[in-house]
């Protein structure tokens, strides 16, 4: 049976908190609050979790599950080196609504689904989701809900949709209207945003003026 924990309260945050960090630890799946909008966490480098998290999200593996870092350095250890340009755009949006797709190292051993060697990072900006991170490193993260379904802005949406599938429920109250992060593709020398989201294109140019908009 699911626990849900509400950490606007001081107390059952630490004890929330911690559940959760038990809950990643044994392979477990965990809803917990982030900048944009609910997020469903395992296990990055379980991959019997990440293939319970996309059961539980009616998912397939065509669809690659991204992956929250609770640092700027979280980045380093994902990827064999960080050109200067990306390294600008983690200072200028991290943390926050900003998606990079970059080339992961090769010797990761995780199974995020069919991602042909690239991951999409990001250090989100909640407190709550860093204060897991800082204990459980990257995480592998998806939107709190069953796909095609509208994304959870609250613990309790999420739970009406994912039900028992979900070890611990971390309630932090409703983050608004759902708003999606700006992702931008890294893996190539010009940077080009796949999706307009958070982050303005405007912005993203005035720290990287070449880079390229949707197509």
């Amino acid at each position: 049976m699911s626990r849900v924990y509400d950490c606007r309260v001081p107390g059952e945050r630490a004890t929330g908190r911690a559940a959760a960090v038990d809950a990643i630890r044994r392979g477990d799946l965990v809803v917990l609050p982030t900048d944009t909008v609910y997020g469903l966490a395992a296990d990055a480098f379980s991959p019997l979790a990440v293939d319970a998290l996309l059961s539980a999200k009616e998912r397939g593996r065509d669809m690659p599950v991204g992956v929250l870092v609770g640092s700027w350095r979280g980045l380093d250890g994902l990827v064999l080196s960080v050109p200067a340009h990306v390294r600008d755009l983690v200072e200028a949006f991290w943390p926050g609504g900003l998606s990079l797709v970059v080339q992961q190292a090769p010797s990761l051993s995780w199974d995020l689904g069919d991602s042909r060697g690239t991951v999409m990072v990001r250090m989100p900006l909640h407190p709550v989701v860093l204060e897991v991170l800082a204990e459980t490193g990257p995480l592998a993260v998806s939107s709190a809900n069953v796909s095609g379904k509208p994304p959870a802005t609250s613990a309790a949406e999420a739970q009406a949709q994912l039900g028992d599938t979900i070890d611990v429920y971390l309630e932090s109250g409703s983050c608004g209207e759902p708003v999606a992060s700006t992702i931008v593709d890294v893996t190539s020398a010009v940077p080009r945003v796949l999706r307009a989201g958070a982050i303005s294109i405007e912005s993203l140019r005035e720290v990287v003026p070449e880079i390229s908009g949707p197509d």
